[in-house]
């Protein structure tokens, strides 16, 4: 998943010597709060709305150096990289430039939101549980072999260190929704449940002999 696999080329490319009042025009239209500046077609930073707003409209961009915020990322760049420079900057849009610095699109944040959630699986069907563990003790082979003694597979997994814990996070999400023998497999093998989410049959099957009986017990 390459950044050039989803950037938007359709936008028009602010030049050092346009002035202000078109910059915060193009902001408005697209409804977003930063815009790539350019000398021709080479990239030369990224502009702020809220620097644009203490300047006069008729303001030459090229003066504004204080102003710009030399951002992007490169068209063979994993998306991965799009995503952490929004998070990093709270950027509205991405440059996206090549090898010789050239704009090429840019990747608009609130895309990278549903190209994240494809990336780790949220839209595809399943259960997710979070383990958790000393780091020293993960081993990704004995979670994916515990996983697969429940005719199930792994379809997404992410781990988080947790500063305040010590602990090491694991999410994994699996292909099947019922996760009652998935948890108590790791349950068996003194692995901690955090959390998880997903169906449980065993919850759903004592509910029904529950009702079994009080109907019985009611003839």
């Amino acid at each position: 998943m390459l950044t050039q696999q989803f950037i938007h080329t359709d936008y028009p490319i602010l030049q050092l010597t346009d002035k202000a009042y078109k910059a915060l025009e193009l902001m408005e239209s697209y409804d977003v709060r930063h815009w790539p500046l350019c000398a021709g077609d080479k990239y030369v930073g990224l502009i702020y709305k809220d620097a644009l707003l203490d300047v006069t409209d008729d303001a030459i961009l090229g003066n504004l150096q204080n102003g710009l915020q030399s951002v992007a990322v490169k068209s063979t760049d994993f998306i991965l990289t799009a995503v952490k420079q929004a998070a990093a900057h709270h950027l509205s849009l991405i440059p996206v430039v090549n090898e010789q610095n050239i704009l090429e699109g840019i990747l608009r944040s609130e895309d990278l939101l549903g190209i994240l959630a494809h990336y780790i699986g949220v839209d595809m069907p399943g259960a997710t549980l979070v383990l958790q563990m000393e780091r020293k003790n993960y081993s990704f082979g004995e979670i994916n072999r515990l996983v697969e003694t429940n005719d199930a597979f792994i379809t997404q997994l992410n781990s988080y260190f947790n500063n305040n814990t010590g602990l090491l996070e694991v999410t994994i999400k699996i292909n099947k929704t019922e996760i009652s023998d998935v948890v108590a497999t790791f349950q068996r093998y003194e692995y901690a449940i955090l959390y998880y989410f997903g169906e449980e049959l065993y919850a759903n099957e004592i509910k029904d002999n529950y009702d079994n009986l009080m109907a019985y017990l009611n003839v």
